[in-house]
């Protein structure tokens, strides 16, 4: 990396790593998040031994501080820029016992403003839409779309009103939007096929190489694809599929902060987003993060640093919602930045293989998705149908009649059948027995629309066209016309680009979307932005040039668009008034859970609302807040106020009123885990109250709000309900805002923090089942040979339902024991697991590997009687308060070497 030229940090350091011994494992440990489909990346994972620090201002020690701490250090990132002055590196050859006591050394000294563990963190794996397999490159060049588009009558945009700002010449032309990611494929034509001045990417660095330690000047994106698609969404050009970027004047820059591996750490992502910075970029784009729910991490800091400077900085909320509430990513939990999370496409874009057929003297184009049996030649194939019933429930589910043609040389066209009357393998089973090799199925609706993966022997060939290609052929069969199908081997076809409607959820707020609060109580994500089933490039090298992509990595960068264009627009972009009036001009949804509801869904899931980007740029109305937190009953703040100001030409009167959301409750009745997708909502909601209910505000004034909240009765506490809403404001020039809300009923800091007992998932055991009380394991004793068929390790497993800014494991023995010991309050304790103690964490499992018997300095554990005591700062809790720690334990268990 070339050389370059605040918030709290660890606020706990005094009592982080004050451990004398930290228990070894055989087997890294391994995280869970209850299996979490996880658009941000796995759980992050602390770098053993290596930490950021961030100096004291006025201070800059460089290399004496590294050799005043006496031990051997590598250097990983200089990390000197405006907004942070500090660095990364990792201890060499230091046990857990000596990082420990090097940590809390580093802490003390004055020129240490805060220090953080090192984190790694994965690349997003998106959701993705249907298509056909094997989109190679040298295809795509003829790819044909099937309906003409008007200028940007791409849905995605109109459903965001980009297209209005478009027609109205607003491109973005101008502006400078940085895209942190894995680099971007700057050769494939819709994005400029070239790097530096005068090509849309024109500015960026790579902070990492292929291989994640080679950072050079060039951010090309040729092995992961992810920022390849995000920079697509920004700033796409003309091209054949008939869309473009919603932004495709802007400039981009690159800054390539994840190699091929997919993997990266906090201290690169913080350089990557002061680099960001420095550079000049006017707005920071990133669709990625890892599951914290703080806003102190460094990497949301800087974040939060960037956006106080005047940069907005756009953030995907992440893609975890099917596991419930309070799960958000990080850095898009950072103070001032927007967070943003997904909606569903309106329809389902499709690249399908393209093939033909022939009926009356006439050919005709058609689009199919191949299966996992695909067709792997030119075929010509008369068509031929099980049924001439588009409604039919069972198309060969039975076995055909003795009547049945051969079907050795037709393709068979029938319905996928529902699910109570039979299996696709089924059907074609009973259709192989009449002969048949070749199958083309299609769908009962739009949103079944997909490949269909299953095996039937004598099956040469699969395929699936839509419903609506499906009913014309049968029309067309009905009626006595024949048709000849012509299919293209499909390593050899072109792509026939259509879109389908999406009348199930298109509009709704996706299902994967990322909840929040943040742990704090600070309302995630802002607002949403269509995310789902979207077009993209892709990197040319790997394989095809197109990609259908989904989830809040693509909803962010097309916000990051919004922003530029709405900037454009009004002639700033400052973040803070972006962020207004984006927010109060945004559309709140609808509840969908599966089934779609009159009540609105609930403000910790869409924000805002759905961004409407004309009406945020002639908005009059810019708001000093973009949420109000009424915070937990401990806390609550229940009288708050926020001033409007008309930036207008005339006199504007404001109406105020408030809109329900339904109010959501962590914890089903009975239940101590955190309720996954779709959560328990309930209709009681707050009552909002007004100092006045008409505002009356003058031309470039401002005015005062104050707002009462009587927070919904009725509920029960213990269940944690959060409920939402809006405030509303009309205004007489035609105007609507709103004002999301959130306040939770009940105690953050009473909410026990672990899964206590076997039952709730803390214990010791053998491949996560729990074993009884005072079993003994027999382990080979450290430095000698295991012996083969002998002996049983102990495992595990500890569930965190709650966030804390610290978590600690103290191994604490029961019988006498020579090995040194400290105490943690009430605790005598020789030691903590290895990973621990771990900060600013969000819910989580800890799955810990096999026990080999040793201390971390790699002297023998004693034998003897231990549990292990899991211990969770609570929520606005004070770490030197023993009240303010919630624990669990492990039951007994006693440890006993083989030789």
């Amino acid at each position: 990396m070339r050389p370059t030229t605040s918030a709290a940090g660890l606020a706990l350091a005094s009592i982080a790593f004050a451990v004398s011994g930290v228990v070894g494992f055989a087997s890294p440990q391994s995280h869970s998040t209850d299996n979490v489909e996880d658009a941000l990346g796995d759980e992050p994972q602390t770098l053993p031994g290596a930490f950021i620090i961030e100096w004291s201002d006025g201070y800059d020690p460089e290399d004496s501080f590294y050799g005043d701490l006496g031990v051997d250090v590598e250097r990983r990132m200089d990390l000197k820029f405006r907004l942070f002055n500090g660095g990364s590196f990792r201890l060499k050859n230091a046990t857990d016992d000596e990082t420990g006591q090097i940590f809390e050394q580093i802490s003390a000294r004055p020129e240490v403003k805060a220090i953080w563990p090192v984190k790694t963190i994965q690349m997003p794996v998106p959701e993705s839409g249907p298509q056909r397999r094997g989109a190679v490159a040298s295809t795509i060049s003829r790819v044909t779309r099937r309906q003409s588009a008007a200028t940007d009558g791409y849905r995605p945009h109109v459903m965001a009103q980009v297209d209005r700002l478009r027609a109205e010449g607003y491109t973005g032309k101008g502006i400078r939007i940085a895209v942190v990611d894995s680099g971007i494929d700057y050769t494939h034509p819709a994005l400029g096929g070239c790097f530096g001045e005068g090509c849309l990417v024109a500015f960026g660095w790579d902070l990492t190489g292929d291989t994640g330690d080679k950072p050079d000047a060039d951010p090309y994106d040729g092995c992961v694809g992810h920022g390849t698609q995000v920079a697509g969404i920004i700033a796409a050009q003309p091209n054949e599929l008939g869309f473009t970027g919603a932004a495709p004047d802007v400039t981009l820059g690159a800054y390539r902060a994840w190699g091929c591996s997919g993997v990266t750490t906090n201290d690169v992502l913080l350089a990557a987003f002061n680099q960001a910075y420095e550079d000049g970029s006017d707005i920071i784009s990133c669709s990625a993060g890892y599951y914290t729910g703080w806003s102190t991490d460094p990497w949301g800091i800087a974040a939060s640093r960037i956006v106080d400077m005047g940069v907005p900085v756009i953030v995907s909320a992440g893609n975890s919602g099917r596991e419930g509430i309070f799960n958000h990513g990080s850095p898009a939990t950072g103070v001032g930045v927007a967070s943003i999370g997904s909606v569903d496409n309106e329809i389902m874009p499709l690249l399908q293989t393209r093939a033909s057929f022939n009926v009356a003297n006439r050919t005709e184009d058609f689009g199919f998705l191949s299966g996992t049996s695909p067709f792997t030649q030119n075929l010509t194939l008369s068509l031929w149908s099980v049924s001439l019933d588009t409604e039919a429930a069972g198309d060969a589910c039975s076995p055909l009649p003795d009547d049945t043609p051969d079907l050795s040389d037709k393709l068979v066209l029938l319905r996928v059948s529902d699910a109570s009357a039979c299996g696709s393998w089924q059907q074609a089973s009973n259709l192989v027995a009449k002969g048949a090799q070749y199958l083309m199925y299609y769908s009962q609706d739009n949103s079944t629309y997909a490949p269909l993966s299953f095996f039937a022997s004598g099956i040469n060939g699969v395929g699936i066209v839509s419903p609506s290609q499906g009913a014309y052929w049968l029309g067309l069969l009905s009626q006595g016309s024949e048709i000849t199908v012509n299919i293209v081997d499909p390593s050899l076809a072109d792509i026939l680009y259509d879109e389908l409607e999406n009348y199930w959820t298109g509009g709704t707020t996706s299902e994967y979307t990322s909840w929040g609060p943040s742990w704090e109580l600070v309302s995630k994500p802002q607002f949403t932005a269509p995310g789902a089933n979207v077009l993209a490039p892709y990197p040319l090298a790997m394989g095809r040039r197109w990609n259908i992509f989904g989830g809040t990595s693509s909803s962010a960068p097309l916000t990051a668009a919004v922003f530029a264009l709405v900037g454009q627009a009004r002639g700033t972009l400052n973040p803070k008034e972006l962020s207004s009036v984006i927010s109060s001009t945004s559309k709140p949804l609808k509840w969908f859970d599966g089934e779609a509801h009159s009540q609105m869904g609930p403000v910790p899931q869409q924000g805002a609302g759905m961004v409407q980007a004309h009406d945020a740029s002639v908005a009059k109305t810019v708001l000093s807040v973009t949420q109000l937190s009424f915070n937990d009953t401990d806390n609550i703040i229940a009288t708050q106020s926020f001033s409007i100001r008309n930036t207008g030409t005339t006199t504007l009167v404001y109406s105020l009123g408030s809109r329900d959301a339904l109010t959501v409750n962590t914890f089903a009745a009975g239940s101590s885990s955190v309720s996954r997708f779709p959560p328990p909502v309930t209709e009681a909601a707050a009552v909002l109250s007004f100092a006045d209910r008409e505002v009356v505000v003058a031309p470039e004034s401002s005015a005062d709000v104050t707002v009462t909240v009587s927070p919904p009765r009725g509920l029960d506490s213990k269940q944690l309900p959060v409920y939402s809403g809006w405030v509303t404001l009309s205004a007489d020039n035609g105007e609507e805002h709103v004002l999301p809300y959130i306040g939770v009923v009940g105690s953050m800091k009473a909410t026990p923090g672990f899964l206590s007992g076997p039952e709730h998932g803390t214990f010791i055991g053998f491949a996560n089942n729990p074993d009884p009380a005072n079993t003994t394991y027999n382990i080979a004793r450290p430095g000698s040979e295991a012996i083969p068929g002998q002996g049983n390790y102990p495992s595990i497993l500890a569930s965190l339902k709650m966030g804390s800014q610290m978590v600690r494991a103290d191994v604490v023995p029961l019988s006498r024991t020579t090995v040194p010991t400290t105490t943690f309050f009430n605790l005598t304790s020789i030691g903590m697991l290895t990973g621990f103690p771990d900060t600013w964490v969000t819910r989580r499992n800890w799955r810990l590997g096999i026990f080999d018997g040793r201390l971390a300095d790699g002297t023998p554990f004693p034998e003897g009687r231990f549990k292990i005591v899991f211990s969770a700062l609570r929520i606005f809790g004070d770490a030197e308060k023993a009240e303010d720690w919630s624990s669990a334990e492990t039951i007994s268990f006693n440890i006993q070497y083989l030789n």
